[in-house]
């Protein structure tokens, strides 16, 4: 036998074994015995070696005979958890409530002290057989533990649904009788004033006329042909009117007065040559008030080229133009309906008998552009592949797809028949006339005119026949610094004996006279004639003249 004593091992001198003291019952009704509490004992076998420990039993006969201890005096001493506590479920429970209220009958502080049996290691609570009936507890034993209801979310989520649904809806409501307000208010006043515009107009049946150029789309671009030869330019406006499905040539005549940059007049013509594309589109949209958004320099090689490459053109010339050698057939011969190959467009758009005036040569010149556009595509990337074929050097204002889609557009409206011709009339000062403002500026190209200012210094033009080219440049240095602007006249072919001071209405007569001693001229050189169309004073220096 093993001299290791065995801890179940049976000890007849052991002291009998004390009830059980139970502190409480779990969720199933079973006592909860104390930790000390003295269990069921067995030996190596398996066999029991003391009989069952007492239980109180409520229903009992008779009451325990020791009191039972109060829940807070177990509280305090911290007794161990439980092996197993009972899974929550998703029902209401009844459980015990540590440290709550003990029995009216115990008083914990008068009882005896109970006697403690000795522990036996390792010994766990039998629980009360499931047979026995539960005790009888009193609510303020127990604490009411409500568990989570998934549930509880929906309907807090639901409520929350409905009322902001129903904020919605009262918001709209709010919405739409504002817009009645709203709406009511507008065609009140929509009738007032047409009653009032009736009052007014006396009753007319007639309706107002509609603003001219008002709230039209327009695409303006200018093209200036330059000729390679002698450098003459012949300027257009090319106008598409997106609003009234109509597109325009608008010819200007190379003596438009236009206001050069930096203070001073000058022409189209020079401006052409002087300012550049840039400048004088600068130059015509201050004076026209019009949004020219770009410029095409086409020089006469490459309208040739572009004839050539559209197939030809067909026009109906106005006259012969001759061949450049003597005894040749001529390149243009007069007719309707003359096919013209590139060579004989661009002697026909450029032709200018001796003594004609420039408008009938700008009037060719629009015809050679129109035809043009007739035979050329709708499409605009065929109408940009057309262009990037010339291989000129676009201008920064316009690049080929922006000048292929706006000759597109303007080819379909030329192939329709929506296309119109005319030469901006300009006045022999180079002006634009009221009349002229108000119909071809103002309903063509939606702009107005800005002529130059009466009350502005007066514009002297100033033609060099001395013989002496620093004639001029004295003249200019006088003239600027006596308040004058200077505009320049060029060199004449031939010398003259006398000076000429020249002005073509009576107002500027006075002026004239000034200009005159300004320059150190004789009152007698001044005379009425016609001048410059863009100077309000012409002057022509003769020998005469000391520089």
């Amino acid at each position: 036998m093993n001299d290791r004593q065995d801890p179940y091992a049976y000890d007849p001198y052991a002291s009998p074994a004390t009830p059980p003291q139970v502190y409480g019952y779990d969720a199933y009704g079973q006592p909860v015995y104390r930790p000390d509490a003295p269990e069921r004992v067995y030996d190596q076998y398996g066999q029991p070696l003391q009989q069952q420990p007492y239980a109180y039993d409520p229903y009992a006969g008779q009451q325990p005979q020791h009191p039972q201890p109060s829940y807070d005096t177990y509280a305090a001493q911290g007794p161990e958890p439980l092996a197993q506590q009972p899974q929550q479920t998703q029902q209401q429970e009844w459980i015990p409530r540590q440290g709550g209220p003990a029995p009216q009958d115990a008083h914990p502080a008068q009882a005896p002290a109970a006697p403690q049996a000795p522990a036996v290691h390792g010994s766990v609570p039998e629980p009360r057989p499931a047979a026995e009936e539960a005790p009888d507890y009193r609510t303020e034993q127990f604490s009411f533990v409500e568990e989570p209801d998934d549930g509880s979310e929906d309907v807090i989520d639901w409520l929350k649904f409905s009322e902001s649904r129903t904020e919605r809806r009262d918001e709209r409501k709010r919405k739409g009788r504002n817009r009645v307000v709203a709406l009511a208010v507008v065609l009140v006043l929509a009738l007032g004033a047409g009653i009032g515009w009736f009052l007014l107009s006396g009753g007319d049946d007639k309706p107002a006329p509609k603003a001219a150029g008002a709230a039209q789309k327009r695409d303006v671009i200018v093209v200036h042909l330059r000729q390679t030869r002698g450098g003459d330019s012949s300027t257009a406006l090319l106008v598409d009117n997106e609003t009234t499905k109509k597109a325009t040539t608008v010819l200007l005549p190379n003596s438009l007065a236009l206001a050069k940059d930096g203070g001073g007049a000058t022409t189209l013509g020079k401006a052409v040559q002087e300012a550049g594309t840039g400048g004088t589109r600068d130059a015509l949209n201050t004076l026209l008030g019009a949004d020219i958004k770009g410029s095409w320099r086409l020089d006469t090689p490459y309208l040739e080229n572009l004839v050539e490459l559209v197939g030809g053109i067909t026009v109906d010339t106005d006259t012969d133009v001759p061949a450049e050698k003597a005894g040749d057939r001529p390149l243009v011969t007069r007719g309707s309906g003359q096919t013209l190959a590139g060579r004989a467009a661009v002697a026909y758009a450029t032709h200018r008998a001796a003594g004609e005036d420039q408008s009938r040569q700008l009037g060719r010149f629009g015809q050679v552009m129109q035809a043009v556009l007739r035979k050329m595509s709708s499409d605009t990337k065929a109408a940009t592949t057309t262009v990037e074929s010339l291989a000129q050097i676009p201008d920064p204002s316009l690049s080929p797809q922006q000048l292929g889609a706006s000759l597109a557009h303007l080819a379909e409206k030329a192939k329709t028949g929506a296309y119109a011709t005319a030469v901006l009339p300009v006045q022999p000062d180079g002006s634009l006339a009221q009349k002229t403002a108000d119909s071809m500026v103002k309903d063509v190209l939606g702009g107005t005119v800005k002529n130059t200012d009466k009350n502005a210094p007066p514009r002297v033009s100033v033609k060099n026949a001395t013989g002496s080219a620093g004639a001029a440049t004295t003249a200019q240095v006088a003239l600027v610094n006596g308040g004058y602007t200077y505009v320049s006249g060029g060199t004449a072919g031939a010398a003259e004996a006398a000076s000429a001071v020249i002005y073509a209405d009576d107002a500027r007569a006075a002026e004239a006279k000034e200009v005159a001693r300004t320059l150190g001229l004789p009152e007698r050189a001044v005379r009425k004639g016609e001048g410059a169309p863009n100077a309000d004073v012409t002057v022509v220096l003769g020998k005469d003249y000391k520089s």
